[in-house]
């Protein structure tokens, strides 16, 4: 098959398509547009004596107008406000009867504006034809003359001015059939309207869900993170705080050392123990008294002294002792409390001497 025939064949099936999809969007636009963009094609004028018969096919679907003479119609100037625009012709209708020979209902009539002025008034021209003449002339298209849409008056060259003459009781009321269509696209499109903005709603309430949860998880880490850094800053703190404890009492060895050093050879130790800061000696030794004087002088306590009194030995013949002295700490016990200082603290040391 060739593509170039099978291509003009899809077109040719599609163009009434298009042409009906054309006039029921162009339905959609104001008159003024229409005719500014050449998609209105106006309508067929017909005279006394025209063949209303002989109107063209492609002009069948036009609404079809009566063309009355220049002599058929009286015309009248009126200078009225610019507030009965909205109503102008039941205004117009009021000076029918002041302004023509004729009664209102034995008239056809119309109106059209010639100019707005620039103190708030309207320029108008009331047109009206006799009814008679009017029905005299439709009745030369016989059954015909129900079919037309209105009727106009021809100016001194021939030209329609632009009204309606006819009674709105007679005119003929076009149907379109697209006018269902029109009606059923117009429905499917704000339903569509309103599914899309539901659908955006939507998301963006997802999005709003979606963004807060993060939040919250994030928040959650914050939190952890910023419980974590106290805890390590606890941590060096309290490391630290051990470490200039440490740093700032004597050693256990030297104080050890000391106390092996000071102490005569006759003198034993049943219990040494350091608490917190105090040293505590208990022991038996020949030269009790004099303990006192050789325990004073050393860097790593001060103060020593017996508590209570020599208690004679009657197995080893010597007397028994306690002997206390506070360590000579740096901070002398100004440091300021930290966590886990309880745990810090030396313990109690006990060391026998035979």
């Amino acid at each position: 098959m060739d593509a170039t025939a099978l291509g003009g064949g899809n077109i040719a099936a599609l163009t009434p398509f298009l042409a009906w999809w054309g006039r029921a969007l162009a339905a959609w636009l104001p008159p003024a547009w229409r005719r500014a963009l050449g998609m209105d094609r106006g309508r067929v004028l017909l005279r006394a004596g025209d063949d209303a018969h002989a109107v063209p096919q492609a002009l069948s679907d036009l609404p079809r107008w009566l063309l009355l003479p220049a002599s058929a119609g009286l015309r009248r100037r009126l200078l009225l406000p610019a507030a009965a625009a909205d109503r102008l012709r039941d205004v117009a209708g009021f000076e029918v009867d002041r302004q023509t020979p004729f009664a209102k209902d034995a008239v056809g009539y119309d109106t059209r504006v010639l100019a707005r002025r620039g103190d708030g008034q309207l320029d108008v021209e009331l047109v009206v034809v006799p009814r008679a003449r009017l029905e005299a002339q439709l009745a030369q298209f016989g059954d015909l003359a129900t079919q037309f849409a209105g009727a106009d008056l021809a100016d001194g060259s021939g030209e329609p001015i632009g009204v309606n003459l006819l009674p709105p009781e007679l005119r003929r009321r076009r149907h379109d059939p697209a006018r269902g269509v029109n009606a059923l696209l117009a429905l499917v499109f704000v339903a569509a309207t309103a599914a899309m903005l539901a659908l955006v709603l939507h998301n963006r309430e997802d999005a709003a869900r979606r963004l807060q949860a993060q939040v919250a998880r994030q928040a959650g880490a914050a939190r952890a993170v910023s419980v974590q850094r106290a805890e390590l800053v606890a941590l060096v703190e309290g490391r630290a705080w051990i470490l200039r404890e440490r740093a700032a009492r004597p050693q256990l060895v030297s104080v050890l050392d000391q106390v092996a050093q000071r102490l005569p050879d006759d003198t034993w130790l049943d219990k040494l123990a350091i608490d917190n800061d105090r040293l505590l000696l208990i022991g038996r030794s020949a030269q009790a008294s004099g303990l006192v004087a050789r325990m004073e002088g050393a860097p790593q306590w001060r103060s020593p002294a017996l508590t209570g009194t020599l208690q004679p030995d009657p197995r080893s013949g010597r007397d028994r002792f306690t002997l206390a002295a506070e360590l000579a700490v740096a901070h002398a016990g100004d440091a300021p409390a930290a966590p886990g200082a309880a745990a810090a603290r030396t313990g109690g040391a006990d060391a026998d001497r035979p």
